[in-house]
């Protein structure tokens, strides 16, 4: 059966089996029926039943609707969690379920093969938007080829993005921005380490990151974004006293980017930036988006502000790909404690930013 009349469904990836990304899924479809309206699960029929059995409890536990294609998510009964079984039961069915907590080669090929198959959905044009579940980045290390040679998530979709377009990794550049109702933070390097992430905070870099980020959210906000710009050094460098990669390499690049247009800061002192943007009650901060140096520079600000609402969009991809601010929670999987409102949050997102535009 074909449904018309509407949109295109969201496909939201299981995440690793291990975690709580099924459990916060099942609980998504129970809790939000309007904002999961449209949308079916891309993964394993063995994955989401068990999860689904963790959430009820004692109480009767939510059906699992299996589709035979993405657009059936439309006339799934209301109560009921869509499934399209897009990866190979034999990883589940037969064997030991996956254990609950632990890190397990066969959650991280599960839950790679459910992002590479949604993903490629999304660049076809099939589905509307991407939402992924959390995944463990060990697992996903430990599935082998392909997917140890990536990461994480962003990664990985970018390298199907290029592939797809035909282009090499540095002419699909992409970038992850994390935002709550108070706190929009994007960030010149993702997974690296610290040594790496350092030397990432190149002038080309810095420039690439904010034309990526005024592109975003020009599209997302209506009106060219106030951005402003994180420095690397304690004090923004304190003109060099304390290093130069602020005169040096940020301010060229910011001087850059204003000359083509764009309405951002000078390099500012890392600890008071993230609390000028804050948006309080209501009132919008001085800017809209922060540009942070690196990873944890900018996730620590925006995750203390509200893990369980925040949402991982990124930012550069030729579709609309939102994730939770948050991990696997492997100390709690399978207790059924998990919250889901991270991710009701990236559902709410992907269908309004898919809206909107087609690409990003």
């Amino acid at each position: 059966m074909t449904y018309p009349n509407q949109p295109l469904p969201i496909a939201i990836t299981q995440g690793d089996a291990a975690g709580i990304g099924p459990e916060i899924i099942v609980k998504a479809f129970r809790d939000a029926p309007q904002q999961t309206r449209g949308c079916f699960v891309v993964g394993d029929l063995a994955t989401l039943r068990r999860a689904a059995k963790v959430v009820a409890g004692d109480a009767l536990a939510l059906p699992v609707a299996v589709l035979s294609c993405a657009q059936e998510a439309w006339g799934a009964p209301p109560r009921c969690i869509p499934l399209l079984q897009v990866v190979s039961s034999a990883l589940t069915e037969g064997a030991l379920p996956v254990p609950f907590g632990q890190v397990d080669a066969r959650a991280g090929q599960l839950a790679g093969d459910c992002v590479i198959w949604a993903a490629n959905a999304a660049l076809r044009g099939e589905v509307a938007a991407l939402v992924t579940a959390p995944l463990n980045k060990a697992a996903l290390s430990l599935a082998g080829a392909p997917y140890d040679a990536f990461p994480g998530h962003t990664e990985l979709l970018q390298s199907l993005a290029a592939t797809h377009a035909g282009q090499t990794l540095q002419q699909c550049p992409v970038r992850m921005m994390l935002a709550n109702d108070e706190l929009r933070v994007v960030l010149v390097s993702i997974h690296v380490s610290l040594r790496e992430a350092l030397q990432a905070v190149t002038f080309d870099q810095v420039l690439q990151t904010l034309l990526i980020t005024h592109r975003s959210l020009l599209t997302i906000l209506g009106r060219a974004p106030r951005i402003g710009v994180a420095g690397l050094n304690p004090h923004a460098g304190e003109g060099g006293l304390f290093g130069r990669e602020e005169l040096d390499i940020i301010l060229p690049a910011v001087q850059a980017a204003r000359a083509q247009g764009l309405t951002l800061s000078d390099p500012q002192p890392p600890d008071t930036v993230f609390m000028r943007a804050r948006a309080v009650q209501g009132r919008p901060g001085e800017f809209d988006v922060v540009l942070a140096m690196y990873h944890d520079q900018g996730l620590i600000p925006v995750k203390y502000l509200g893990v369980e609402t925040g949402v991982n969009v990124t930012l550069g991809l030729p579709l609309v790909r939102t994730s939770p601010d948050h991990g696997t929670a492997f100390d709690i999987a399978g207790t059924g404690r998990a919250d889901a409102a991270s991710l009701v949050q990236a559902i709410v997102m992907a269908r309004q930013l898919s809206a909107q535009v087609p690409t990003f």
